[in-house]
């Protein structure tokens, strides 16, 4: 379980951040450090990863194309050097869902400056029905194949899953001084819509993948431990994460076999997970056209939620990453908001201090149709420019930067 005590070092950043301390780390050497780590996140090998993950299409669970996606995650982890991979194994076995129709927005959804599939509604009610919040358009998941105008992704996912047995896989870097605690970096794998899947979720678990890479270089060790985690199931509610949650909380700290030294699940320290990390591209505008540009002010989200157990600390979690942010990411700032809602940090928040990174937030951006290749046939490779990819890499200067700190990372 986790204790209150495990994040003094959160504490004093995030007080230090309060008092108008520029500096919340140590200097120097470890300054140092923490910059040649983010020197190694390059944006051609980050888009790599993506585009290796949009070869199985939307990854959906319960398909061929889910467990090959799931396979080659674990064979691109231990070609990384994080070679000590592991599977949580559950059963996905709900009521079936009735057959896809076509959908009446089929034709519409293929143009972003032309229409985000759906009809624009105003909320608020401030002159003409706006508000500080602008436009809503409509949102939902496209299960119409024939919705996705290009052949070979619809071919790509023309299966349809079944219930059955699933897996996850994830992988540790061991910690050298206190390897019965960690810290788990977390992203889903699948997705759905009928398209490539290519920020939800192929953009975060390409970071995590990133970061996994970095961390396992020969030449890098960490005081604590960490974990990279793929989950599955997340589209169809968090079912991965949560099973990880089931099967493994009790088991936290446990050193197994005793006197080994071995810590098979070392204590939650934080859990932050990594959901859509590519597009900022505004509010709908009044017609429902949405710009196909990544706008100026984007910015990476780090997500807590009030209302969970931990919510004090998880903010300090997040506070501390917003400070890494401001010093390290390259391109774009971080903001902190309360409202981490619908990700796989969901079933951690009430037992250790959690937070997720998104381009936006869930409750009030993506839900109200900011983002039109949200579960739409538009999540594909050729939507996205370097300026939205750039995003997600700054994303993993966020979270690197700031794990590398509380990890107590050296580079040898």
């Amino acid at each position: 379980m986790y204790k209150k005590k495990s994040l003094p070092k959160i504490i004093t950043l995030v007080a230090a951040v309060a008092m108008g301390v520029n500096s919340t780390y140590a200097q120097d050497d470890d300054d140092d450090s923490i910059r040649e780590l983010v020197s190694r996140l390059d944006l051609e090998s980050y888009k790599a990863v993506i585009k290796g993950l949009a070869q199985f299409g939307d990854r959906r669970q319960g398909t061929e194309r889910n467990r090959r996606a799931v396979d080659w995650i674990e064979e691109q982890l231990q070609a990384a050097g994080c070679t000590n991979t592991e599977r949580i194994h559950y059963v996905f076995d709900p009521e079936p869902r009735p057959p896809r129709q076509r959908s009446s927005q089929s034709d519409e959804i293929v143009d972003l400056t032309t229409s985000t599939g759906g009809k624009v509604g105003r909320n608020g009610s401030g002159p003409g029905g706006s508000s500080i919040y602008g436009y809503r358009a409509q949102t939902g998941v496209n299960r119409d194949l024939m919705a996705q105008p290009d052949e070979r992704i619809r071919e790509l996912n023309r299966e349809e899953p079944v219930n059955g047995p699933r897996t996850e896989v994830y992988c540790t870097k061991i910690g050298t001084t206190r390897p019965d605690e960690m810290y788990i970096l977390g992203a889903h794998m699948d997705g759905h819509g009928v398209n490539e899947a290519v920020n939800d979720d192929a953009s975060g678990t390409a970071l995590v993948m990133e970061l996994a890479r970095i961390f396992n270089s020969p030449d890098v060790d960490t005081e604590v431990s960490i974990r990279f985690a793929l989950w599955n199931n997340e589209e169809t509610g968090l079912n991965g994460s949560y099973a990880y949650v089931e099967q493994r909380k009790d088991l936290q700290g446990i050193e197994n076999p005793p006197g080994s030294g071995k810590y098979p699940e070392p204590r939650w320290l934080g859990m932050i997970q990594h959901d859509m990390m590519l597009w900022d591209h505004g509010a709908p505008r009044a017609d429902g056209t949405v710009s196909r540009d990544q706008r100026p002010e984007a910015d990476v989200n780090i997500e807590f939620q009030s209302n969970s157990d931990l919510a004090e600390e998880s903010m300090l979690l997040a506070f501390m990453f917003k400070a890494s942010a401001d010093k390290y990411n390259t391109d774009y700032p971080a903001t902190v908001g309360p409202h981490m809602t619908n990700t796989d940090s969901t079933p951690f928040m009430n037992e250790v201090p959690s937070i997720s990174l998104r381009e936006n937030e869930r409750g009030m951006h993506t839900g109200a149709g900011w983002n039109p290749t949200w579960h739409t046939p538009l999540d594909v490779w050729t939507t996205f420019t370097d300026e939205d990819f750039r995003l997600g890499l700054n994303a993993a200067q966020t979270t690197l930067s700031a794990i590398a700190e509380l990890a107590g990372t050296k580079i040898k």
